[in-house]
Formats: C-alpha cells, structure tokens, sequence
C-alpha cells in the first residue's frame, strides 16, 4: 500500500506531466478566454493608486501574468510544469517561477495580491490548509486572495489530473481556518442559471 507521501507524490507528478504534454493546446484552448471579470474582482478588492506585486499561482502559459504587467503592476508567475514556465516567461518577458504547489518556498509578505485562476483544486484536500498558511504568510497586511476553481463536491482523479471541488460553504470553512475573510463571490459564466456556472470564483482578505 502506498504512503500519503507516496501518493501526493503520485497526484503532482500525473498531473504537472498532463500540463507538459498538453502545453501548447492548453494555450491554444485558453488564451482567448475572456476571464475579465476575474480581473475586476481580484484588482476591485486591491489599492488602485499603485503598482501592486502580484503572484499568479499557477500562471499556466502567462496570459493573466502579461495582462497584470500591461496595467503597470509586477507580476511574478509560479507553475510546477516546465513548459508552462517556459512559455510565460517567453510571453510575459517577467518572472517565472519553478515550484510546485505542494513545496512552495514564497517570501514572507512579499505579495499585495495572489491571483489563482483555475489552479488551487489540483492541491488534495488534506493538504490544502497548509498551502493556505503558506499564502496567507505570502501576502503583506490586508493582502487579496483570489480564487476561481469549478465547482462540486467530490475529490480525485479526472483522467490525468487530480481535482478537489468545493462549493462555497466547503471554501468558507477552509479560508477561514486560514485567516482569510471571504469579501465576495460569484459563479460563472455571468448571465446563466446556476447548473450552467460550473466554476466558483471568491475574493478574499488577510487578516493579521
């Protein structure tokens, strides 16, 4: 039988290996999307008058990562997939760096924002809290977390990759554990009835 170490091990490696080998259609499939009204919310709830350090956790091919830098702010890219980091930086011509989610070595309030599109239910369930201490340490006083994951409830492997689904309850509970205070949240796409918003999206705020 395998250990829980073994096993994390296993769920990391089989999906950061799908992103690699899905790199380019991923792009394709992805860079069109119009996610504006995750930008709006994640900035809404961040000072306007400056330029803001921002993490795009799980920058994919750095289509968020150069739309942030087109504003003016610094944004800095994270992905466990080599060629995800290869594209960003070629797209973004910023920072990109090379860690995985379940070992992330982030500085201490280096961040005004974490901007996680379609990212954090890779991390299982029961490791989820830890990696949400790591961001709340992350983010600098009043910092902004920004959150958009489908929807669900369930936990486990769909094909390749491994997903964990929370609905909003399920995510209140764990940012809460963590000291985030969720600002708002919303369902989408806009303009559909529920069965047809698969995907949650929340902002919430660091409290010290």
């Amino acid at each position: 039988m395998e250990t829980d170490s073994e096993q994390l091990t296993e769920i990391e490696a089989a999906t950061l290996n799908h992103y690699d080998l899905n790199a380019e259609s991923f792009w394709e499939g992805t860079k069109d999307h119009d996610v504006s009204q995750n930008y709006a919310a994640f900035l809404r709830a961040l000072p306007g008058d400056r330029a803001l350090d921002i993490l795009d956790l799980g920058c994919g091919p750095g289509r968020d990562l150069f739309y942030f830098k087109t504003l003016g702010h610094r944004p800095v890219g994270l992905d466990g997939s080599a060629r995800f980091c290869e594209m960003a930086r070629a797209h973004s011509g910023g920072p990109v760096l090379r860690q995985n989610f379940l070992s992330l070595d982030l500085p201490t309030q280096g961040f005004d924002g974490i901007f996680a599109n379609a990212s954090l239910f890779h991390i299982p369930s029961r490791e989820l809290p830890r990696v949400l201490d790591q961001l709340h340490a992350a983010l600098r006083s009043a910092g902004v977390l920004f959150i958009s994951n489908p929807r669900g409830n369930g936990e486990g492997w769909s094909g390749q990759r491994y997903g964990h689904f929370m609905e909003i309850d399920a995510s209140r509970t764990f940012l809460a554990a963590a000291r985030f205070e969720i600002l708002d949240h919303y369902y989408r796409p806009p303009g559909k009835p529920r069965h047809e918003q698969p995907w949650l999206a929340l902002t919430a705020r660091r409290l010290d």
